[in-house]
C-alpha cells in the first residue's frame, strides 16, 4: 500500500484537499484531529501536558486549547516539548489504523512533515500551497483569529518555496475548481503506480 503525506501551511486548504481525495474512496488519516482526540482521552498525555504547562492545561477535564496556544506563542520551545509528548502516540494510533485499511493508497494529512523531518515516513508527499494573503484571510474567517496570530503561526512553518522543492506533487489552491482538477490528476497517477 502506498503511503502519501499531505501537507501545507496553515490556511492552505489541506483538509479540503484531503476531503476531495476521500471523495474518490481514498482513506484519509488527519493527524491533527487524532492528536486533539488523544490529548483529551489519553491519561498519559494529560498527565505529561499538566506537568509541562501546569494545572490550567485542562479545564473541566478538557484540553484548554486557548491557554496552551498562549503559552506556546510566548515560548516556542514548549511546542517542541508538547509535540514530543503527543506525536509518538499519534504515530502508534496511525499504525493501528493503517493495518485496517484496504486501498491502493492512503493519505496521511500532517501539517508539519518537513518541519519535523518526517519525509522518510512517506512514499510520496503532496504539498498544498496558496497565496499568503488568501491563507491569512481563510484562517481569520475559520478560527476568528487575529492577523498577528496567523502570521506568528506562519513564521513557525517552513515557506511554501521549501515545500514545493521537496514535494513529489504540489496542489495550488488559490482556486478550488483548479485544485480539485489537480487532485483528480494526481489520484489517477497514483492509482497507476499502485497497480
Amino acid at each position: 500500500m502506498i503511503i502519501i503525506g499531505l501537507t501545507g501551511g496553515i490556511g492552505s486548504g489541506k483538509t479540503t484537499i484531503g476531503q476531495r481525495f476521500a471523495s474518490f474512496g481514498v482513506p484519509v488519516y488527519i493527524a491533527d484531529d487524532e492528536a486533539k482526540t488523544l490529548m483529551n482521552r489519553s491519561k498519559v498525555i494529560k498527565r505529561k501536558l499538566i506537568a509541562l504547562f501546569g494545572p490550567l492545561a485542562y479545564v473541566d477535564d478538557k484540553l484548554n486549547r486557548p491557554y496552551l496556544a498562549s503559552q506556546i506563542f510566548n515560548d516556542t520551545s514548549l511546542l517542541s516539548k508538547m509535540n514530543a509528548i503527543v506525536h509518538p502516540k499519534v504515530g502508534a494510533h496511525f499504525r493501528r489504523w493503517l493495518k485496517k485499511q484496504d486501498a491502493p493508497y492512503i493519505i496521511k494529512e500532517v501539517a508539519i512533515i518537513f518541519e519535523n523531518n518526517l519525509e522518510h515516513q512517506y512514499d510520496y508527499i503532496i504539498s498544498v500551497v496558496a497565496d499568503k494573503e488568501l491563507r491569512i484571510e481563510r484562517v481569520i474567517r475559520r478560527d476568528n483569529s487575529s492577523k498577528e496570530r496567523v502570521e506568528s503561526i506562519m513564521r513557525n512553518q517552513l515557506p511554501d518555496s521549501y515545500k514545493i522543492e521537496k514535494s513529489d506533487y504540489v496542489i495550488y489552491n488559490n482556486d478550488l475548481e483548479l485544485a480539485y482538477f489537480q487532485v483528480e490528476e494526481i489520484h489517477k497517477e497514483i492509482l497507476k503506480m499502485a497497480k
